[in-house]
């Protein structure tokens, strides 16, 4: 059995994770899966339907044919699979729910290109506010990697503010949307808003792995061989060039009887030869 501390710990643990899912669950004011079903996330997050279906743009799931999704619990994995795209703009009305502080979660992952500068458009909050600006999923986290975008406003007598900029609500409800850029579609995977959040109770993605440098060791390379620079490097030692013919014997190591013997052979043959003249 436990220990006594080590137990309460990890009552306390359980306790305190149950308290911010609670506390996120609560506050949460709209959700949706974008191009995709109804889902339940490992924070107890409820995410609707998509209410666009069959109305504007294409609903996909060609994330799914990606064996996971970097920087999520399998459960999450679908929220960042399943995306809508339009070949124009296009958005959603959020509801708010009077006064107070809001934080708006975009979710984002690129599932098709391969490369930066491909997918690049903008993001605007209730036809004034630029809350993101030229967003290139690839460039900043990758192919097949989960990336969420934090939008932090607050609503007051009718009124949306965010940084130095306020605007009018009108209905109840704030439009989101994304700009059509000169790169491609405008896209979202999943859409969260929360009011009246907490900075402990945010649900985060866990950090992107950093590119961990690998400390090579120095080795002369023996005559004749020549490491290659620049080129890709398997199970972490570096790829040799062949050489272009066998390798030539180090002249200094032959002794000193093996460079005597070609003087030793020529005089043996010039005597006979001085011998015959001489006779003559």
């Amino acid at each position: 059995m436990l220990p006594l501390y080590h137990t309460l710990c990890i009552l306390g643990s359980i306790a305190y994770i149950s308290t911010l899912v609670c506390a996120v669950q609560q506050n949460v004011i709209f959700a949706i899966n974008a191009g995709g079903d109804a889902h339940v996330d490992s924070n107890g997050i409820k995410y609707a339907r998509d209410p666009l279906m069959g109305k504007v743009g294409t609903e996909s799931d060609y994330g799914k044919q990606l064996l996971m999704i970097n920087r999520v619990k399998p459960n999450d994995e679908l929220l960042y699979q399943t995306e809508r795209y339009h070949h124009d703009t296009f958005g959603y009305d959020l509801p708010v729910a009077g006064d107070g502080e809001y934080v708006l979660i975009l979710k984002f992952c690129e599932v098709y290109f391969n490369a930066p500068n491909m997918k690049v458009f903008d993001v605007l909050l209730n036809n004034r506010h630029m809350v993101v600006s030229d967003l290139d999923i690839f460039s900043l986290v990758g192919k097949g990697t989960a990336h969420d975008e934090y939008v932090y406003f607050t609503v007051s007598r009718g009124r949306l503010y965010f940084k130095e900029e306020d605007s009018e609500i009108r209905g109840g409800k704030v439009k989101l949307e994304f700009l059509k850029g000169y790169k491609d579609n405008p896209k979202i995977n999943a859409i969260v808003l929360i009011k009246g959040y907490d900075e402990t109770t945010i649900p985060k993605l866990t950090p992107v792995a950093s590119e961990q440098t690998v400390q090579e060791q120095h080795v002369d390379p023996p005559i004749g061989d020549v490491f290659v620079d620049g080129d890709a490097q398997t199970d972490g030692k570096a790829k040799q060039r062949k050489t272009s013919g066998p390798k030539q014997p180090n002249p200094y190591s032959l002794d000193e009887s093996s460079m005597m013997l070609p003087v030793f052979i020529a005089i043996g043959a010039f005597i006979p030869l001085l011998f015959c003249l001489c006779r003559l």
